[in-house]
């Protein structure tokens, strides 16, 4: 059997597991998650929508960011489908977080609060 190699963060490559669950990083055999619960980003949080801007690795250009949404799979992407009409621009659903392009923060936050969530405006 092949010896993994490893690194401060664990095993970085490894014959002998083949394919992991991105979730808990066990073999996809003996993964004792479910494809149905939220990511954790999505899980773990104290309940409030936080929505930001972030420019960083986008050669400059800014993205509204959306975390902390208590929504998980399709439910998210169908809201993520609902802002970005709503900004009238364009984004995506990456890693449990919804990204719109453009500044938007102002008319998110407000939209977000109607449906009843806690929501702050984070970063600067």
């Amino acid at each position: 059997m092949a010896r993994p190699v490893t690194s401060f963060r664990g095993v970085v490559y490894s014959t002998g597991q083949g394919r992991t669950c991105p979730a808990c990083g066990r073999a996809l055999a003996q993964c004792g998650c479910s494809r149905e619960t939220p990511p954790p980003a999505a899980r773990a949080g104290d309940g409030v929508v936080r929505v930001g801007r972030q420019t960083q690795g986008r050669q400059g250009k800014g993205v509204t960011v959306i975390t902390g949404v208590p929504l998980a799979g399709d439910e998210l992407a169908a809201l993520a489908a609902t802002l970005k009409k709503r900004c009238g621009s364009g984004g995506t659903v990456r890693d449990g977080t919804i990204e719109i392009q453009g500044d938007h923060r102002d008319l998110l936050v407000t939209v977000l609060a109607a449906r009843g969530w806690t929501v702050k405006r984070s970063g600067g």
